[in-house]
């Protein structure tokens, strides 16, 4: 049992009251709940109660002032749902948001009762490093433009990609840089530090891990040693880039729900 008291909630939270046991969101550097779960979060909520939080600078949460730690965000998502009235749950991790997923259950295993870790990395490989060191800093310098051109690519796999027409994938350039929340400098200095390496072998309950085959972000060696590196973890692969959500949300649902609903028979 953990005796780590909970923190008072202090991130904006979204609460969407379906019929059954909980789930808690966790999402990546630069997105949100909305932006990361949007196009499932009604499905997720047809079985289940589900919780999320937006980690500072993004959504409602504001900015930190100081920076994050995967300690201070694990407290804070399982301190949000414990406020909703959802004691336990079923923990959904997305890039970024897998290492706050990891910890919390490490940290809170009363209550974490399964995981699902979408393109995961217990620590940044050298290409995750330098990519995350250059978003931090193209953010922090106002280059939102250029941060923008630098991450569609990256973020995209290459068969969506390519199938859009120049015009579609400028526009695509445009909103992304529009919609960069002000918190990105910081999410992706954590995404640099992050080492869950070790948490790992302490995770006791059932683990899907997801891996998004196309990512150049967060490439798949470094799902594959989170799900090595988890007793029983269950690895499955998915053919697209580092956002599921906007390149096969239906497939990427489907992988989630066949998990949660194996566990509840």
């Amino acid at each position: 049992m953990s005796h780590i008291a909970l923190p008072e909630p202090a991130f904006a939270r979204t609460v969407v009251r379906g019929e059954g046991p909980g789930l808690l969101l966790a999402h990546g550097a630069g997105g949100s709940v909305a932006a990361n779960y949007g196009p499932i979060l009604d499905e997720l909520s047809a079985g289940h109660t589900v919780v999320g939080v937006d980690f500072p600078g993004t959504g409602d949460t504001p900015r930190s002032t100081t920076p994050l730690s995967l300690d201070e965000l694990a407290d804070q998502l399982v301190a949000a749902a414990v406020a909703e009235g959802v004691d336990t749950f079923t923990l959904i991790g997305y890039s970024l948001g897998t290492a706050v997923a990891v910890r919390a259950a490490v940290r809170h295993p009363e209550r974490v009762t399964g995981l699902v870790l979408t393109a995961p990395f217990a620590r940044p490989n050298a290409r995750l490093r330098l990519n995350a060191t250059h978003w931090r800093d193209l953010y922090a310098s106002g280059a939102h433009a250029p941060l923008a051109q630098f991450l569609v690519p990256l973020a995209l796999g290459a068969t969506v990609l390519e199938s859009l027409p120049a015009a579609d994938v400028d526009a695509l350039v445009q909103g992304t840089a529009q919609s960069l929340p002000e918190g990105s400098a910081e999410h992706t200095d954590l995404v640099i530090r992050v080492e869950v390496r070790d948490d790992l072998a302490r995770v006791t309950v059932p683990t899907l891990v997801i891996s998004t085959t196309e990512d150049l972000l967060v490439t798949p060696d470094l799902h594959r040693e989170v799900a090595a590196g988890i007793p029983g973890a269950e690895l499955v692969e998915i053919p697209t880039g580092h956002l599921p959500f906007a390149e096969r949300p239906e497939e990427w649902l489907k992988l989630i729900t066949a998990f949660l609903g194996e566990r509840t028979h």
